[in-house]
């Protein structure tokens, strides 16, 4: 009988640690909000090109994170000669990977005319979000890029993005939006 007693109290500790680990896991889930700022959002970019829209992108990572512009380029134009970022519904999600940032972060634009990327449902883009980690992220850098476009597929969200025109707008609509959770 001490024996049964002793192992349903490790399978309850087994339980209460797993349920543990989870919420934890919930907890250290990342919002819109971790990875934005409000200098790091474009709200009326105007070009005509994927690939300005890309060096755009870049130089206003560089000048956030003090790194060189044309790096950042380089990455992410290598991560789209490997398949258009262009994940369908107008969303682009340009990523990559520098070892001279130290952290994860993103810029947003909002374009004014809807540009080609070639994208999975041959939809031109006017959204972008540009996501940039350090090389040692790891699963950190694709946990933000799943939770981003978690976030874009959800029509109503995208459609308060097209509509806001201000940063401070556009700001809130993806930091208020994402720290709803969404799993």
């Amino acid at each position: 009988m001490g024996r049964s007693f002793s192992s349903q109290t490790r399978n309850i500790e087994k339980i209460d640690h797993s349920h543990r680990s989870l919420k934890s896991r919930k907890q250290r889930q990342m919002n819109l909000s971790d990875l934005i700022a409000p200098g790091a959002i474009i709200p009326a970019l105007k070009t005509k090109s994927k690939t300005k829209v890309l060096q755009i992108v870049a130089e206003k990572a560089a000048e956030l994170e003090s790194v060189c512009e044309q790096q950042v380029f380089n990455t992410i134009l290598q991560r789209e000669k490997l398949g258009s970022t262009g994940v369908g519904n107008g969303v682009a999600i340009p990523h990559g990977q520098l070892e001279e940032i130290g952290k994860i972060f993103g810029v947003f634009a909002r374009l004014e005319h809807p540009v080609d990327f070639n994208a999975i449902d041959d939809q031109p883009v006017d959204l972008v979000f540009l996501l940039l980690a350090p090389e040692n992220a790891g699963a950190d850098h694709l946990n933000a890029l799943s939770r981003i476009a978690r976030f874009f597929r959800d029509p109503s969200f995208v459609k308060k993005l097209r509509h806001a025109q201000e940063i401070q707008t556009l700001y809130l609509f993806l930091t208020r939006s994402s720290s709803l959770t969404l799993l």
